[in-house]
C-alpha cells in the first residue's frame, strides 16, 4: 500500500530531438531540456535521465529512430523510471508508437504544462481555461486511448462497442468544449463590465508580464502586500491577481500579475488563456519583468516580446524591469530609456520603478488646477468622466478642480487654469 506521507514520485526520462527540418523553436536543446526538468519538478516528478538526439529529420514512425528508442528502454530499466516526456510536440500517432515501443506512458511538453496548469488553477476562470485546453489537447488523441483499452480488455473489436464508445466520447467532449467556451465568454463579459467601470473611474491598469519564474509575484507582493505565494517554481501564478497600488500622491493604478510566458507554449494554451492574458489588451502600461541572472535571458526576452506583440495593444509603453539585479554584476544589465534594475527580494530600485511608472502614465497629460464659473457645473461631470479628478472645492470665486487631463480637455479649459 502507498505510504500517504511519502507519495510515489514519478521518475521520468526526458527526451528531445534537434532536427535540421525543425525551426529553432521546435528544436530541443540542452537548455530546453533543463527547462523541461524544471517543469517536471514543478509537476512533482523527478528526472532520471536526459536523452538528446540529433538527426536531419524525425523518424516518421518512432520520431527518434529505433536505436535511440532501444537506448531509452534500457535507461527505463536501469533507472526504474516509469514515464517518458518529450520536449518536442508529438503527434497522436507518434505518441502511440512510442508508448508501444517503450511500454510506459509517453507525454510531450504540452501535456506536462497542462498537468501543471491543472494543479495550479485556483479560480473558476482558471479552472475553466485549463479544462478547455485539456479537452482540446485530448480530442485528437482519443483514438489512441481507445486502442490502448482494447489491448487491455482484449474483447472490444475495432467496429464493436469500442467504436461506438469512441464516437460517444468525441461527441461528449465536443459538447463540453462548446459549453466551456460559452462559460468563458460569460466570464469575459463580466470582466468587460468591470473594466468599463474601471475606465470610467479612470484608474490606469499596469500589467506585469515576463517569462515564467522571473519574479512577477514577488514584485506584486512587495508593492501591494497581495500575499501571493511566490515560490521558485515555474507557473506558480495561473490566475490574474489585481491589486490597487498608490504610485504617488496623485496617482493610483491597478497592478495585474499575469501567467508567466514560456517558450513552446502550445497554441491552444495561448488560445485558452486569452481570458487571463486579456488584461494585456486593456493595460495602459506593461512592466516586462526579466530575470537578470537567467543564463537564457536574451532568448526568454525574445519569447515575451513576441507574445506582447501578439496580445497587447499596439504602441503600448513597456518598461523593461531587470529583476534579481542583486545576483549579477552592474555591467550585466543594459541601460537606457524605460529600463531599470531592481531586486524585488531586497527592495532596491523599487522607488525608481514607481517614478518610471508615473512618468509613462502621465506622459502627454496635464496636471492643472481649473477655476470654473458656477455656470459651467456640467464641465465638472465631464472632468470626472474623462480625466482624473484629484480634488474639487466649491469656493466663492467658483468651482476649483485639480485634475490630470489629456491635451483635448486641457485645450478646452486652458483659460480657466488657476
Amino acid at each position: 500500500m502507498e505510504d500517504l506521507h511519502h507519495p510515489v514520485i514519478e521518475k521520468a526520462i526526458l527526451c528531445g530531438l534537434s532536427a535540421g527540418v525543425f525551426s529553432q523553436e521546435e528544436n530541443a536543446t540542452e537548455a530546453t531540456l533543463d527547462e523541461l526538468e524544471a517543469l517536471l519538478e514543478t509537476a512533482g516528478g523527478q528526472c532520471a535521465a536526459k536523452v538528446l538526439q540529433n538527426r536531419p529529420a524525425p523518424d516518421p514512425h518512432s520520431f527518434l529512430g529505433e536505436g535511440k528508442v532501444q537506448e531509452i528502454r534500457e535507461l527505463l530499466e536501469a533507472t526504474e523510471a516509469n514515464l517518458v516526456i518529450f520536449d518536442n510536440e508529438l503527434s497522436p500517432s507518434q505518441n502511440r508508437a512510442l508508448e508501444k515501443m517503450t511500454g510506459v506512458p509517453v507525454m510531450d511538453r504540452s501535456a506536462l504544462i497542462l498537468d501543471i496548469f491543472a494543479q495550479r488553477a485556483k479560480t473558476r476562470e482558471g479552472r475553466l481555461q485549463v479544462e478547455l485546453a485539456q479537452y482540446q489537447y485530448l480530442l485528437p488523441r482519443l483514438t489512441g486511448m481507445w486502442t490502448h483499452l482494447e489491448r487491455q480488455e482484449g474483447s472490444i473489436g475495432t467496429r464493436g462497442p469500442g467504436e461506438t464508445q469512441l464516437e460517444t466520447d468525441r461527441r461528449l467532449i465536443r459538447r463540453r468544449i462548446t459549453r466551456l467556451e460559452e462559460e468563458l465568454l460569460e466570464v469575459r463579459r463580466v470582466r468587460a463590465v468591470q473594466r468599463e467601470r474601471r475606465i470610467k473611474n479612470s484608474v490606469p491598469v499596469v500589467a506585469l508580464v515576463g517569462y515564467t519564474n522571473a519574479g512577477k509575484s514577488t514584485l506584486l507582493n512587495r508593492f501591494t502586500g497581495a500575499g501571493i505565494p511566490a515560490n521558485n517554481r515555474l507557473f506558480d501564478t495561473l490566475d490574474t491577481t489585481t491589486r490597487q497600488l498608490s504610485v504617488s500622491d496623485t496617482l493610483d493604478v491597478l497592478l495585474s500579475d499575469t501567467v508567466g510566458f514560456i517558450a513552446k507554449l502550445p497554441h491552444h494554451l495561448v488560445e485558452a488563456f486569452k481570458a487571463t492574458l486579456e488584461e494585456l489588451e486593456y493595460a495602459d502600461l506593461l512592466i516586462h519583468v526579466i530575470d537578470s541572472a537567467d543564463p537564457e535571458r536574451e532568448a526568454h526576452i525574445a519569447v515575451v516580446d513576441k507574445l506582447i506583440a501578439q496580445l497587447a495593444k499596439p504602441g503600448i509603453p513597456v518598461i523593461e524591469c531587470y529583476n534579481k539585479a542583486d545576483l549579477v554584476e552592474e555591467d550585466d544589465i543594459p541601460r537606457g530609456e524605460n529600463r531599470i534594475a531592481v531586486s524585488a527580494r531586497d527592495g532596491s530600485g523599487l522607488e525608481d520603478l514607481l517614478k518610471l511608472v508615473e512618468q509613462n502614465l502621465e506622459r502627454g497629460l496635464h496636471h492643472a488646477v481649473f477655476l470654473l464659473p458656477y455656470t459651467m457645473g456640467g464641465m465638472v461631470e465631464t472632468l470626472h468622466d474623462q480625466a482624473r479628478v484629484l480634488n474639487t472645492e466649491y469656493t466663492p470665486e467658483g468651482i476649483q478642480v485639480e485634475a490630470i487631463c489629456d491635451e483635448a480637455i486641457y485645450g478646452k479649459l486652458r483659460q480657466y487654469v488657476k
